[in-house]
Formats: structure tokens, C-alpha cells, sequence
């Protein structure tokens, strides 16, 4: 207990699944934490299972698509807390369909969410993290970012976007103590994922080559993400941390 004591913690997407672990995760360990989401009735359970176990953490509602909701939510936070020092990028959508069959609409959806939004996230989060004199941002990606994979052309491109985009933030951000990470989860079962872990056939196609024949559980993939956010990843950046029960091994 006590990881991330006296840190300001942002998640996007917290509202559901691995962000909603991950917040909760954070809260037991000390930090103080702003749960953001696109949903704010889910954000709102989020914060009300925090504070039901005795911690703190309060909601701010955001498309991470738009970056004047980015500012807002960085001034907001600046005002209450006076600094940043960890964001997890964790906001996303799957699109699950052939490269030939998908739309421009549906590409461009795909890459706002899954690469404007970590843009906009690692952007606005160097203000906050200077005042705090360092900081880490850590960018949820996929095992598909770094592989390919039949049926998943736009969530894959986008994916490896934030793959190579950790890295850029990595070497541009140093010079402020700010660490830049990526993490890559296979099949986690959450709700995004749940209406495809219920097919049996979908689960076998997607978990292909898992070592560990199952789908990992956001508690799995919320530990990791702990170590990158507290001190005792304080060397690491610009890495990539594979979280896939053995998805990429093979």
C-alpha cells in the first residue's frame, strides 16, 4: 500500500474495464484520482466504489477527442491540485473488421479516439507534470501494435500509431523528467470485449497463439500499469511492456 502516496493521478476512460481497475488500483495506493470518461454516469460509479472503500477521487467528464475539453480538464486540475504527475491513456475503442470492408468514416472514428486522444493526453499533461517536476504518462496500446492480425486493420494501424507515438513522447519529454511508456495487453475481458468473449469460435480466433489459452483478467493488466505509474519504474521509458498471456511469444 501506499505506491503512489501524495501523487495526482489522471485516467481517461475510467469509467469501464481496465480504467475503472486501474483507478480504483491507484485510490488503495495512495494517489489522488481524477477519473475521466466520455460517460459520466459510469464515471460517477467509478468515483462512488473509490470513495465506498474509504478513498478519495472525483469525476471530470471528457471526450479525448477534443482538445479544448483536454485544456479544460488540465486547468481544472491544476486549480485543485497544483500539478500532474501520472496519466494513464488508457481511452480506446475496438474495431474488429477486414481492412476491405472498412469504411473511411469508421478509420478516422478509430484513429480519434485511439491516437488524437493520447496525442492530446501527452500534450496537455506536460504543464501539470513540470509542476510537479517529472512525471509519467502511460499510453495503453494492444499486442496488436504489434503484430498483425486478420480483421482488425484500423484498430491495429491505430495501436502501433500510439506504439511509435510512446516512443517520439518518450525523447521529447525527457528533458522535463517525464517518462513516456506504452503497455500492450491481448484479450483482457472487459466489457469492450465481452460480447466477443461470449462467441467461442471469436475467443479461439482471437486468442490464436496465447500461451495461457485464456483471456486475461483488467486486475492483470492493472498491476503493471501500477508499477509504470509509481517510482519503481523510474528508469524506464520509451518502453513497451507486453501483457498478452504469450500472444506475441510465438
Amino acid at each position: 500500500m501506499g505506491r503512489l502516496s501524495g501523487k495526482v493521478a489522471l485516467i481517461t476512460g475510467a469509467g469501464m474495464g481496465m480504467g475503472k481497475t486501474e483507478a480504483i488500483l491507484f485510490a488503495q495506493e495512495g494517489a489522488k484520482v481524477i477519473v475521466t470518461d466520455i460517460n459520466e454516469e459510469a464515471g460517477l460509479d467509478t468515483v462512488k466504489k473509490i470513495e465506498k472503500v474509504g478513498h478519495k477521487a472525483e469525476f471530470m467528464k471528457l471526450d479525448v477527442r477534443n482538445e479544448l475539453e483536454w485544456q479544460q480538464v488540465m486547468k481544472s486540475t491544476l486549480e485543485k491540485h497544483g500539478k500532474l504527475d501520472v496519466l494513464v491513456n488508457n481511452a480506446g475503442i475496438l474495431l474488429l473488421k477486414p481492412l476491405e470492408e472498412t469504411s473511411e468514416e469508421e478509420w478516422k472514428h478509430v484513429f480519434q479516439v485511439n491516437v488524437m486522444g493520447v496525442f492530446f493526453g501527452c500534450k496537455h499533461a506536460v504543464e501539470g507534470m513540470k509542476k510537479a517536476d517529472g512525471g509519467s504518462i502511460i499510453n495503453i496500446a494492444s499486442a496488436y501494435g504489434i503484430i498483425g492480425a486478420p480483421n482488425a486493420a484500423a484498430y491495429e494501424a491505430s495501436k502501433g500509431a500510439v506504439r511509435a507515438l510512446t516512443k517520439a513522447a518518450a525523447s521529447d519529454l525527457a528533458k522535463y523528467k517525464i517518462r513516456v511508456n506504452s503497455v500492450h495487453p491481448g484479450l483482457i475481458d472487459t466489457p469492450m470485449t465481452q460480447d466477443t468473449i461470449k462467441d467461442p469460435e471469436k475467443t479461439k480466433e482471437l486468442l490464436a497463439t496465447t500461451i495461457m489459452e485464456h483471456p486475461g483478467k483488467p486486475e492483470e493488466v492493472a498491476l503493471p500499469v501500477l508499477m509504470l505509474a509509481s517510482d519503481e519504474s523510474s528508469y524506464m521509458t520509451g518502453s513497451e511492456l507486453i501483457i498478452d498471456g504469450g500472444y506475441t511469444a510465438r
